[in-house]
């Protein structure tokens, strides 16, 4: 793992970074929780994504939004750190020219972020999202969420509501094309104090599974009630079946 320092649009950007010694290597890159509560690259939740994909042959970044640490710039509670998670990604890219898979995994107020990007980026092709900050945030700009990924959230998380986020998770599983899986760490806090391995492992899984295409969709039926939902969130689930190009979903 090395430092790196590169250039976002509000200057000066640190990270750490490992490479990795495999051949066209799948990457990664993670986002860290909110800056004005402590939320730094450091952060353990962060480090134990950090570990899981370096340790699964991943090339993996993670780094410290405008204003934290060394980087340069102020809080901006969104536009600002999107576009630190861009820069970061295009650097990613550039060190890694011939990987040919690409991973987001964001923790809290990074979940957040991420999910942002993943709207902007498709060469995106699987997200992480770690106590995503459903009851504070809003989430509808996945309209429709472009790719499938997992949602992990503590059943005892006393910031994110496990509830709200377990409604994201069902709202987003009920779209066409989008197959997202939930875990639920019962005894598990914002922190994830004593189940930072439980963290690691459902993690670490999930990409084995994906890697190994050892997943296959999975086939959605839909109750009565959760067709009615999607109609009258019509702009939540959005699918545009006009469009004949297989494998492309519309952004909105």
């Amino acid at each position: 793992m090395v430092e790196v320092l590169f250039n976002g649009s509000a200057g000066r950007l640190e990270g750490r970074y490992h490479h990795s010694e495999r051949e066209n290597a799948p990457m990664a890159l993670i986002l860290h929780p909110h800056p004005q509560y402590g939320g730094t690259m450091n952060n353990k939740v962060v480090y134990t994504l950090f570990s899981c994909f370096r340790d699964l042959g991943f090339s993996v970044l993670r780094f410290n939004f405008r204003g934290v640490g060394r980087s340069v710039g102020t809080f901006e509670d969104g536009p600002g750190e999107l576009s630190d998670a861009t820069a970061a990604l295009d650097w990613l890219q550039h060190a890694n020219p011939d990987s040919k898979q690409c991973w987001i995994a964001g923790y809290s107020f990074g979940a957040w972020v991420g999910m942002q990007l993943l709207m902007r980026r498709p060469d995106i092709n699987n997200f992480i999202a770690v106590s995503p900050p459903a009851n504070e945030k809003d989430f509808s700009f996945l309209a429709p969420c472009p790719t499938s990924g997992l949602i992990i959230q503590g059943g005892k998380d006393e910031i994110d509501d496990p509830a709200t986020v377990e409604d994201l998770a069902k709202r987003l599983n009920m779209q066409r094309h989008c197959d997202i899986d939930y875990a639920l760490i019962e005894e598990g806090d914002h922190m994830y104090n004593n189940h930072l391995v439980d963290l690691y492992k459902l993690t670490g899984n999930y990409i084995l599974d994906i890697i190994n295409h050892r997943r296959a969709p999975r086939t959605k039926v839909f109750t009565p009630e959760e067709e009615a939902m999607m109609l009258a969130n019509n702009s939540f689930y959005k699918d545009d079946d006009d469009d004949d190009d297989e494998g492309e979903i519309d952004i909105y």
